[in-house]
C-alpha cells in the first residue's frame, strides 16, 4: 500500500520546530556541556562552560534565543522506499519559516543572492531543503537545523588523493580546527563526510551532525574512527571559547559513502556549542484515504460551482435604490481623512491600530 507525506505535514513540523530550536538547547548538547564542565581542568575553559550552561538555562526559561545568530534553516526529509511525496513537498516551508521567525522575533539572516544582491530577504527565507531516500521501509523523518554563519564559515570541502588515507583525513581535520575552530564557538560538534562526489560530500557532513553526541556509531570501525578524530581535535588544546582547555569538541560524527577510485572527498562541517537541530518523525498517510478526501473536495467544489451558475442564470431581482444620505453624514469623515493626509499621514497607514486597540 502506497503511503504519502504531504507538504502540510512538512511545513507544520518546520513551523513548530523553529522557536523551540532557537530557545532550547538539545538535551544531548546540554548534557555534553555539563560533562565537559566536570572534566575541565583549565579555569578559563571551565568559566566558559559555566557561562554556556547558564546561558542555555536562561534562554529556555525566558524563551529567548540561545544565540543572536538564529541561523539559516536547513530541512532534510528522509523517506523509505515505500513512502511517496507528490509534487513539491517543500512548497509551504518558506511560509512556515517566515511566520515562525516573525512570531518568535528571531533575527533574519538570509540575503537574496550571495554575490548579485546582498539585501536581506526580511523573513529568513528561503529555507535550504532536500529529500534524502533511505533503504528503510516506512521511514519518514524530518531533520531541521538552524545553522549559524560562524560555524559554517569554519567548514571546508577538500578533495584528497586516495594515498592520503586515514592519516590524511586526521591531518586535514586538525588543520581545519587549528585555523578556524576558535571562530566557530567551541566546544564544537564536528560533522565529517568522507566519500561520494564533490557536490555530495558536504551533505554527508551536515547529516552527520544530526546524530546525537551521546549516540555512538553502530559500526565498530566508524566508532573507532570517530574516537580517533575526537582525540586529535581535543589534543589541540583550543578549548571552550578558544581560551584553552581539554574540550575543543564534544563529539566528531562521521558519515561515509562510496567514491571514485581516484578520489577521497572530505567535508568538514563545524557545529557550534549551540548545536540547534531536531529530528521529527512524520506519520505516513495511506494514499487511498488522501485520494478519497481530495475527490470529495473536488465534488463539493463542482456542486458549489453549479449552484453559482444556477443563481447567475436566475431572473434578475429588481434593484431598489436606497435614499440618498444627507451630505452632513459623510462630509466630516472625509474632511478628517484629508486633513490627516495633508499633515503627512500615509494613505496606507491605518488611522487606528486595531490589533493594539483590541488587545
Amino acid at each position: 500500500m502506497e503511503t504519502i507525506i504531504t507538504k502540510s505535514q512538512v511545513a507544520d513540523a518546520v513551523y513548530a520546530a523553529i522557536p523551540k530550536l532557537a530557545c532550547v538547547l538539545p538535551a544531548d548538547i546540554e548534557a555534553g556541556l555539563a560533562v565537559a564542565r566536570e572534566l575541565e581542568g583549565n579555569p578559563r575553559g571551565r568559566a566558559v562552560l559555566d557561562q554556556l550552561i547558564e546561558n542555555a538555562a536562561i534562554a529556555a526559561e525566558d524563551r529567548v534565543p540561545i544565540c543572536q545568530d538564529t541561523g539559516t534553516v536547513w530541512v532534510s526529509l528522509e523517506i523509505g522506499p515505500d513512502v511517496a511525496v507528490r509534487g513539491d513537498v517543500f512548497a509551504d516551508v518558506d511560509d512556515a519559516v517566515a511566520r515562525a521567525y516573525d512570531e518568535a522575533r528571531l533575527r533574519k539572516s538570509v540575503v537574496r543572492d550571495a554575490v548579485l544582491d546582498r539585501a536581506n530577504t526580511g523573513d529568513n527565507t528561503p529555507a535550504f531543503c532536500d529529500v534524502h531516500p533511505v533503504d528503510e521501509p516506512g521511514a519518514a523523518r524530518l531533520h531541521v537545523m538552524l545553522k549559524g554563519g560562524g560555524s559554517d564559515n569554519a567548514s571546508r570541502v577538500v578533495m584528497l588523493v586516495p594515498g592520503a588515507g586515514k592519516q590524511g583525513i586526521v591531518d586535514e581535520l586538525v588543520r581545519c580546527v587549528r585555523e578556524k575552530g576558535a571562530n566557530a564557538c567551541p566546544p564544537l560538534v564536528v560533522g565529517v563526510g568522507i566519500g561520494s562526489t564533490f557536490d555530495k560530500v558536504a551533505g554527508l557532513a551536515k547529516r552527520a551532525l544530526m546524530r546525537p553526541v551521546d549516540e555512538p556509531a553502530a559500526d565498530d570501525r566508524l566508532r573507532a574512527l570517530e574516537e580517533e578524530l575526537l582525540a586529535a581535535v581535543n589534543a589541540t588544546g583550543i578549548g571552550p571559547g578558544g581560551l584553552g582547555g581539554r574540550t575543543t569538541a564534544l563529539a566528531v560524527r562521521v558519515a561515509t559513502a562510496p567514491c571514485h577510485i581516484a578520489a577521497l572527498p572530505l567535508a568538514i562541517n563545524m557545529g557550534c556549542s549551540a548545536m540547534r537541530r531536531i529530528t521529527v518523525p512524520l506519520a505516513c498517510q495511506p494514499a487511498e484515504r488522501l485520494d478519497a478526501a481530495a475527490s470529495r473536495r473536488t465534488r463539493s467544489s463542482r456542486d458549489a460551482a453549479g449552484l453559482r451558475t444556477e443563481v447567475r442564470g436566475a431572473p434578475a431581482i429588481p434593484r431598489i435604490s436606497a435614499p440618498r444620505r444627507p451630505r452632513w453624514l459623510t462630509t466630516p469623515t472625509c474632511a478628517v481623512v484629508f486633513a490627516l493626509r495633508a499633515k503627512g499621514r500615509s494613505r496606507d497607514r491605518p488611522l487606528i491600530d486595531l490589533e493594539r486597540t483590541c488587545s
